[in-house]
C-alpha cells in the first residue's frame, strides 16, 4: 500500500514539476504545458487510487474478522466458564463459590472482547484515516493544478 501511495505522490510531484518548469504566457499565470503528457500522468494516479480503495476494504474486512473471532473467543470463554460452574454443583457452598467464578470469569471474557473489539476498531480507523487522508490530498492537488491548467 505505501508503494503505490508513493507512486502517487511521484506523479503528483511529476505534475507539479511540469507546472513550475513550464513558460508562461507574457503578462499572465497561465502556463504552456504538454497536455498529452499531462493527461497520461492523471491516467496513472486515476489507475492506482483504486488499488488504495482496495486496500482499505482489506483492512476493514481484517478488522471484522479480527472482531468475529474476539467475540467467538469470548463466547467460548463463558461457555467454559459455565461448564466448570455445572460440574461444581455438588454442595452448596460449592455452588456459591462456583457462581463467584461464574461472573469473574463472564467480566474478565467481556473485558478481553470489549479491549479487543476497541484495539481492532482504534487500528483500522487510523489505517482508513491515513487512507483517507492520503485520497484528499492527492485530489486537493490535482483540483489545483487542474484549476491551474485551466
Amino acid at each position: 500500500m505505501k508503494g503505490e501511495t508513493m507512486e502517487i505522490f511521484t506523479l503528483l510531484e511529476t505534475i507539479e514539476d511540469m507546472l513550475e518548469n513550464s513558460k508562461e504566457l507574457p503578462f499572465t499565470h497561465k502556463a504552456i504545458i504538454d497536455k498529452e503528457e499531462l493527461l497520461e500522468i492523471i491516467k496513472e494516479i486515476r489507475l492506482k487510487l483504486p488499488e488504495e480503495l482496495k486496500q482499505a476494504k482489506v483492512i476493514k474486512e481484517e478488522h471484522d474478522r479480527i472482531i468475529s473471532k474476539a467475540n467467538e473467543e469470548a463466547a467460548e470463554i463463558v461457555k467454559e466458564a459455565e461448564n466448570r460452574i455445572i460440574s461444581m454443583i455438588d454442595e452448596h457452598e460449592i455452588t456459591k463459590k462456583a457462581y463467584e467464578q461464574k461472573n469473574k470469569i463472564i467480566e474478565n471474557a467481556n473485558d478481553m472482547a470489549r479491549e479487543i473489539s476497541n484495539g481492532t476498531k482504534a487500528y483500522a480507523d487510523s489505517i482508513l484515516a491515513g487512507v483517507q487522508v492520503t485520497l484528499e490530498d492527492a485530489l486537493k492537488v490535482i483540483e489545483n493544478n487542474r484549476k491551474e491548467v485551466k
